[in-house]
């Protein structure tokens, strides 16, 4: 009865009893109960790659805005160098080989263009670096020569906004204006280069005279960019050396960096440009024909300098310095040029390269202090700055950009001397023995590429026929010469590729001009005088070096008569309009063409008309 009565409740509370379920019931029970997504809704391969593609290509865009915002593009650049490298490395494995060897002038050509747009793209001081090689550019193979004579070192100029920060950081005051550091600044830049530019600004003064200066500021890119890209010229010589080439090349490196990272120093430049000026002051040879633009410490500093503004006509202006220096007088027409500005000076092309071959002699011999950029573009020809001698017609030359040099150790400077003295009087013992204090090997070569014409000794076993040889035969034969030229790089004075620089654009700038002066024989001089000036000589050592002097004098006799006689066929060719190459070349196109003739035979290299021009 107890359990009876209780019984409907527990039926209230109870759960009722399912029916049983089928098979399929329970089956689609539990795929409903599964976390795992259905088979329409689970992604796709090709979704997941898509979506990695898109986060990559965020990322490298972040990252390449980031690179050129703030880091000026460094590693985009040194990627492209990378790049370059690789591809023309891969090429000449590929392609560089006795079975390919009529393809070789085409490899050479897309070479070429590779280090031609790799330069040009990334500008700055790869625009530096390949005017340095373009400067030894006459063994490479033509379409490299081609490729760097038309490497300029121009470039557009930056926004005023960026020269005005520029200011901003290193004076806290705006170029012009009432805070101003200058009167007046002009916005538009007087020119621009690869790692600066110049404006045209008038100076503040008490007395209200006017004095206009030129403000050179360094592109603020160039001091983010300068060690990525030295750091990748150091990577990509040490591994065409050790892996590629074989080639000694890499010894070069630390010596061209060291020396392009002085070159962005303007504190540094400033300081180069008066010790010029006081080494040109105490020469009485130069001191009156020679002049260097005064600075202003207080209105420079490391990233801005200021110099006095030279008014004049610019070497590279051929019209203009012969219209200013009276060239062109018997010219049957002379259209305005901007030179008639001044008056016609005294002395012609032939004083302009006398003074500039004397100039840069002296740096060599006498002072140990060379200007490495001495391009037709630094080097301004003006009336006097003396007011008597300027009514008079005398010229002055004018020497810009201090911001390459390089110092010779006295040393070096003898042993200099001391080649080119051997090299005049064809004494090859003193040749050989200079060359083997250097670690040179070919001494013949090294000669020929000092006085920038052929030499060739007596001991000189027999030449291999480059002719007969296809374009891999002579790569091989080449690389064998170069290798043997030089033998111990740790010897071989750094030095000798800026000054080597120096004398290749001196000889162009006077080829430019007709060569008015004989060119050999003037740094010739300038070389033996300096062996017996030489400060520690004994009494027996400077007469010995005076007689010695004397017989070198004499034995220019003959150097002499060959330039005056080229000097003769030439005025007989222009007076007659008889064709280039007819008689109507000057000395230092007579170098050339034996040059030509030279590298040729010995190495099998064709070198372009205008490889030497300045």
């Amino acid at each position: 009865m107890f359990s009876s009565a209780l019984r409907p409740r527990w039926r209230f509370f109870s759960r009722p009893s399912a029916p049983p379920a089928s098979p399929q019931l329970c089956t689609r029970t539990v795929r409903y109960a599964s976390t795992a997504p259905s088979p329409a809704h689970q992604p796709s391969r090709l979704s997941r790659y898509a979506r990695r593609a898109a986060y990559t290509t965020v990322g490298l865009g972040a990252a390449y805005v980031l690179d050129r915002e703030y880091n000026a593009s460094a590693v985009a650049r040194n990627l492209r160098t990378l790049w370059t490298c690789l591809a023309i490395a891969l090429d000449y494995k590929l392609n560089f080989t006795p079975e390919k060897a009529d393809q070789i002038p085409a490899l050479q050509e897309r070479v070429a263009e590779r280090v031609y747009n790799l330069l040009t793209s990334n500008g700055g001081l790869y625009i530096k670096i390949g005017q340095a090689i373009g400067n030894n550019a006459a063994l490479l193979p033509k379409p490299l020569q081609e490729k760097f004579a038309k490497l300029f070192d121009d470039a557009p100029q930056v926004p005023y906004s960026i020269v005005e920060s520029v200011f901003h950081r290193e004076f806290g005051r705006p170029p012009s204006g009432p805070d101003g550091i200058f009167e007046i600044f002009e916005e538009k830049a007087a020119a621009s280069a690869s790692i600066a530019q110049v404006h045209r600004a008038k100076l503040k003064t008490d007395d209200g005279s006017e004095q206009w200066v030129a403000v050179k500021i360094q592109k603020p890119d160039v001091g983010k960019q300068v060690e990525w890209d030295l750091g990748a010229f150091r990577a990509v010589m040490w591994v065409y050396e050790n892996y590629l080439f074989d080639l000694p090349v890499y010894f070069v490196v630390d010596f061209i960096n060291d020396h392009l990272r002085r070159e962005l120093d303007f504190e540094l430049e400033a300081a180069n440009a008066r010790r010029t000026a006081e080494f040109v002051a105490s020469e009485p040879r130069l001191a009156d024909r020679v002049y260097i633009p005064r600075v202003y410490p207080s209105l420079s500093t490391k990233k801005v300098m200021t110099a006095e503004w030279i008014d004049g006509v610019r070497l590279s202006d051929r019209r203009g310095i012969a219209r200013l220096m009276g060239d062109d007088a018997d010219a049957p027409s002379r259209p305005p040029l901007p030179a008639d500005r001044f008056p016609p000076l005294r002395g012609g092309a032939k004083w302009v390269m006398q003074t500039m071959i004397d100039l840069f002699s002296a740096q060599i011999f006498d002072w140990g202090w060379v200007h490495c950029d001495p391009h037709p573009g630094n080097v301004i020809i003006r009336p006097h700055s003396d007011p008597k001698r300027r009514t008079r017609g005398a010229a002055q030359l004018v020497l810009l950009d201090h911001g390459l040099y390089v110092r010779l150790p006295e040393t070096f400077q003898q042993q200099y001397a001391r080649l080119w003295k051997a090299l005049l009087t064809v004494d090859f013992d003193a040749v050989s023995a200079v060359a083997r204090e250097w670690g040179i090997g070919a001494p013949d070569l090294f000669a020929s590429a000092t006085l920038m014409r052929p030499v060739r000794f007596a001991q000189q076993g027999d030449m291999p026929d480059f002719e007969k040889m296809n374009d891999y035969e002579r790569g091989v034969a080449m690389k064998a010469k170069l290798k043997g030229f030089l033998t111990d790089t740790d010897r071989m004075p750094k030095q000798l590729i800026f000054i080597g620089r120096n004398m290749r654009i001196v000889q162009g700038n006077n080829q430019s001009f007709g060569s008015p002066v004989n060119r050999i024989r003037i740094t010739g001089f300038w070389a033996s005088r300096s062996l017996v000036s030489a400060h520690d000589l004994t009494l027996t050592e400077r007469i010995r070096e005076l007689a010695h002097h004397l017989v070198f004098l004499s034995v220019m006799f003959s150097l002499d008569a060959l330039f005056w006689w080229t000097r003769v066929r030439q005025w007989f060719a222009r007076r007659f309009s008889l064709r280039r190459g007819s008689g109507g070349d000057g000395f230092e196109d007579e170098l050339e063409r034996t040059m030509r003739d030279f590298a040729k035979s010995n190495f099998g290299v064709d070198i372009p008309d205008n490889v030497f021009d300045g």
